[in-house]
């Protein structure tokens, strides 16, 4: 191939990890395209709580102001056994400037971290990636839909394209996996599984307070959304049924996310605004590698977590935020750098934290027999009522990764070089 590179950096996904890759690098001047294999945007709503030190770092692109234009700010949380509050977390107590969780509907996030970048090129599915030292070549299969048959149509079956950069960013979550095999990334899959939905307002808890019923049944978390609604996610009771989708008005489903609120909090009104849910199951995974070359695997595709304490999408973002301005110094030059081993075992230790922290979080908000609860939850009260509460926010908070270390006052910029 003779000329140099078709593009500074190609970025593989377009989930909010990917988005925020390719606008931020192109705000740094690089030359980005953005591919993406689904052929329009995913629906619905996943990832909606943004942390202080994702905040933090998302300011310089200007996207802290546009996610804090539409989100709720959630200065605390509470952890109630029936109607019994245990303790609670304080995350306006932490040194922050950001002293709340930013939640809102991903959508929203994805259109605040995504400005001012490319648009993705949809439809555009990689199907390997290939180092050749100097540049990277990313081979793009053929769209498969129909077209009108006309030369040049980009819906036309034809050959795979490949494409060509300087470096490339794979944020294509664990579908896109396959094109790392090196970074040696390890998964396991949990059997629990879980119901979700987003439900209008009002309700009997505070804008301000997500909150956490633990319950000998299961665990049932209630979040804020903007507007007054609420995210209820539960776990779920016919969890052996297996991984299979579950249609989003699915009526039993309905029916279990219904019981499960009205048992587990008592707010049978909010229960009976219930009218369509999501289900699904978690994993974990953490890769070996996250820099192969001139590839970089970050978000999803590195590491997975679950999403039961809400740092998935948070993780992927600091990924991003902190690997984006190297690349843009390590491009001109020919030697390595010890910038970018520093960020890959910077990120994969707060990949690894972040894991432990949903293993904890997935274990407490099992189901378990009447003594084994009375057991936990008195642990649990304890612990947030002594000395560990500090720093069981500081946890929730993702203060403990190592770019976004937080501390217990109430100054400070929450995100650390």
């Amino acid at each position: 191939m003779s000329g140099g590179p078709d593009h500074d950096v190609i970025v593989i996904g377009a989930g909010p990890t990917g988005l925020f890759a390719a606008a931020e690098l192109a705000r740094l001047g690089l030359d980005v395209v953005l591919l993406e294999a689904r052929a329009d945007p995913a629906p619905g709503s996943r990832a909606i709580g943004v942390h202080a030190p994702v905040l933090a770092a998302l300011e310089p692109s200007g996207a802290t102001d546009r996610i804090l234009a539409d989100a709720a700010r959630v200065p605390r949380g509470i952890a109630r056994v029936g109607g019994r509050v245990l303790g609670e977390v304080r995350f306006d107590r932490l040194d922050t400037r950001f002293p709340f969780v930013a939640t809102l509907p991903q959508a929203l996030t994805e259109a605040a971290v995504a400005a001012g970048g490319p648009p993705p090129r949809r439809a555009s599915r990689a199907v390997a990636v290939h180092d050749r030292g100097t540049v990277v070549d990313v081979l793009v299969a053929a769209p498969a839909s129909r077209g009108t048959g006309r030369v040049g149509d980009p819906s036309v079956p034809q050959a795979a394209d490949r494409l060509t950069a300087r470096a490339v960013v794979v944020a294509a979550g664990a579908g896109g996996r396959h094109l790392v095999p090196a970074a040696g990334v390890r998964s396991h899959a949990y059997r629990d599984r879980y119901l979700m939905a987003d439900v209008p307002g009002p309700s009997v808890e505070s804008a301000e307070v997500a909150a956490v019923t633990l319950d000998a049944a299961g665990v049932l978390e209630s979040f804020p959304l903007p507007g007054g609604g609420r995210r209820l996610v539960a776990w779920d009771a016919a969890s052996d049924r297996g991984s299979a989708p579950l249609d989003d008005a699915d009526a039993a489903a309905v029916d279990r996310l219904r019981r499960a609120v009205a048992d587990r909090t008592g707010d049978d009104a909010l229960a009976a605004r219930i009218e369509r849910v999501t289900g699904f199951g978690i994993r974990r995974a953490v890769a070996r590698r996250l820099r192969l070359g001139r590839v970089f695997v970050v978000g999803d595709a590195a590491h997975e977590v679950s999403p039961i304490g809400g740092q998935g999408m948070n993780l992927g973002l600091l990924d991003v935020a902190t690997l984006a301005p190297l690349i843009a110094r390590w491009l001109p030059q020919v030697e390595s750098s010890d910038e970018l081993a520093r960020w890959e075992r910077q990120r994969l230790a707060s990949a690894r934290t972040a894991v432990r922290l949903a293993a904890a979080n997935t274990a407490l908000g099992r189901p378990r027999s009447a003594l084994a609860h009375r057991v936990v939850t008195g642990a649990l009260a304890g612990a947030l009522s002594g000395p560990f509460g500090p720093m069981l926010a500081r946890a929730y908070a993702m203060g403990l990764d190592r770019d976004g270390r937080i501390g217990t006052g109430r100054t400070g910029h929450g995100l650390t070089g």
